[in-house]
């Protein structure tokens, strides 16, 4: 930070883009597991954003671009660890984007949904250390076998990518952006759910 200030005398745009998955559910998790998504996905995001408002608050303007997911907005099952990052930053963006908009500096969200990268195949993996009469085994196996059909129709990685350079340099920005229009109706659903029994009416089907 302190050498892009040295070399540029400002910063105009952070993208947090860093991610981290994990497929297991809670009792598959240990506090280092979740501890682990929560460095990446969250923590790292809130402490790099904070290093760069002081540069953009003084300058009178900047953005922050952060890459969420759709799993920002819909908790999925054995995601558990992912989905609650997700949210977590979801909701530290959507607190500050008021707050930093006083001074100049434009907070959006990017929310992807299947995206063809290798994101999936570094994922942690709960059935590579479980038991041989794993109680999940069957609802995780149903659930690969859904997630696996989802990706073989991901957009790519470029298609991706447009969104948020679009979401940086555009002269009308906003908060909430999504990939595609199959992420935008998979987050549509969360938002208007207002009791929670359409999202757990759709995702209880994955693992049936």
């Amino acid at each position: 930070m302190q050498g892009v200030l040295a070399d540029h005398g400002r910063i105009d745009v952070l993208v947090n883009n860093a991610g981290r998955g994990a497929v297991a559910t809670l009792e598959q998790l240990t506090d280092a597991q979740l501890q682990e998504q929560l460095d990446v996905n969250y923590l790292g995001v809130a402490r790099l954003t904070r290093l760069v408002l002081p540069s953009m608050r003084a300058a009178g303007r900047g953005r922050v671009v952060t890459v969420t997911s759709v799993g920002g907005a819909v908790g999925q099952p054995f995601a558990d660890a992912y989905c609650a990052s997700k949210f977590a930053v979801e909701g530290l963006m959507q607190s500050l984007a008021p707050v930093a908009a006083t001074f100049g500096v434009v907070v959006s969200v990017v929310e992807p949904g299947p995206v063809a990268s290798e994101f999936v195949g570094n994922v942690h993996r709960a059935d590579a250390d479980a038991p041989t009469d794993d109680p999940y085994a069957a609802l995780l196996g149903a659930y690969l076998r859904r997630t696996a059909g989802a990706f073989d129709n991901a957009q790519t990685s470029e298609q991706a990518a447009e969104v948020i350079v679009e979401a940086a340099t555009t002269a009308e920005p906003k908060f909430r952006w999504q990939t595609s229009d199959q992420a935008a109706g998979f987050v549509g659903m969360s938002l208007k759910d207002l009791d929670g029994a359409g999202v757990l009416g759709v995702t209880s089907t994955w693992i049936a």
